[in-house]
């Protein structure tokens, strides 16, 4: 039997080919909505209740839970883990967002440039976007006649993203990670706090939002908290949908398709091998693809009018993976790597 802890040693594993995936699964979803509006029925929602993004988004989510409770644990300091998830969220975002208000903003805005640079939503849209709290989908006369009026329209969950970080330093800083017991009652109480939420007929947008969200992260953190008694096989996979398809029409559908979807992301993580590792030496281009692709997808509706989704991502999907790599080689990986003065200022 191989167990979770076994194998989740090191970086020689399947999560950046994953996140790749996901996150060209979620520029497919957005192709519907963006090309032909936000009414649009965008792939997976019929069969399953959920947009393939937003299945997309929680294998994520999933993931991130993981590797977030590992990055606590194995952090020298509370400082560094903060630094740490600080330098893999902003740098790039920064620059994407202000690339968007600058280089796409200008070109396709119907408003003269110099009008469009002074008006203070462009303003906002920067400071707004970078703060992630209080995000702006707009910008003044850009994509104004397209069927998807939004510029970005993906980083919102970033937001949710960093209060399920807060959510793990909490609990670290606490030392409860490793009090399996502990963990064990919170998450019982989760559980019994999502599924009172699941059941009521109208929630506000923002506590869906963490409901939604959080599910999935939680139960990444929790199969680290238990990764040592986590075994991963293929007949599991299938096991666990099982329970997906029986309670399909109940409050608990949710919460067994996030579970079944999370170990099945695990088992494709960590237990195929062999030449499909060679992923890992191309580079993790998922959170640039993530950032960049929406804001891209509005341009190809802008540089060829009347198209369908499928010539949409056919359009856009060359320039989201371009930006992705310059994003990654350019502004992710240098703010990921310690400059040889800080390196030997730790050592000393």
């Amino acid at each position: 039997m191989i167990t979770l802890g076994q194998v989740a040693i090191g970086r020689d594993n399947n999560l950046n080919l994953i996140r790749m995936v996901a996150a060209s699964a979620v520029l497919v979803s957005h192709a519907w909505p963006i090309a032909l509006g936000p009414e649009t029925i965008e792939p997976l929602r019929a069969l399953t209740g959920h947009k393939l993004g937003s299945l997309s988004v929680w294998v994520f989510f999933a993931i991130s839970g993981f590797l977030i409770a590992m990055s606590f644990e194995r952090s020298p300091s509370r400082g560094r883990f903060v630094r740490a998830r600080a330098r893999r969220l902003l740098p790039a975002l920064v620059v994407s967002v202000l690339a968007v208000a600058f280089v796409l903003g200008p070109i396709v805005t119907t408003l003269p440039v110099g009008i469009y640079v002074t008006e203070p939503a462009t303003w906002s849209f920067i400071w707004r976007n970078i703060v992630l709290a209080v995000p702006q989908y707009m910008l003044p006369g850009v994509f104004a006649d397209q069927p998807y009026t939004a510029v970005v329209g993906s980083i919102w969950t970033l937001f949710y993203e960093v209060l399920c970080y807060i959510g793990v330093f909490a609990v670290g800083v606490m030392g409860l990670l490793q009090r399996t017991r502990v963990m064990l009652g919170l998450i019982v109480l989760y559980l019994l706090g999502w599924l009172w939420i699941e059941a009521q007929p109208d929630v506000s947008p923002r506590i869906w939002a963490v409901q939604n969200l959080s599910l999935p992260f939680v139960i990444g953190t929790a199969f680290y908290v238990w990764r040592d008694r986590i075994v991963l096989h293929g007949v599991g996979v299938m096991a666990l949908f099982v329970p997906v398809l029986l309670l399909h029409d109940t409050v608990f559908y949710d919460a067994v398709l996030a579970l079944a979807l999370s170990y099945g992301v695990f088992w494709l993580a960590y237990v195929p091998g062999g030449w499909i590792r060679g992923y890992n030496r191309i580079g993790d281009y998922s959170y640039g693809i993530y950032i960049y692709a929406f804001p891209l997808q509005g341009f190809a509706v802008w540089l060829m009018p009347g198209q369908g989704p499928w010539e949409n991502i056919m359009l856009a999907a060359p320039m989201t993976l371009i930006c992705a790599m310059a994003s990654w080689h350019w502004v992710e990986q240098p703010a990921l790597t310690p400059s040889p003065t800080a390196a030997q200022r730790r050592r000393g």
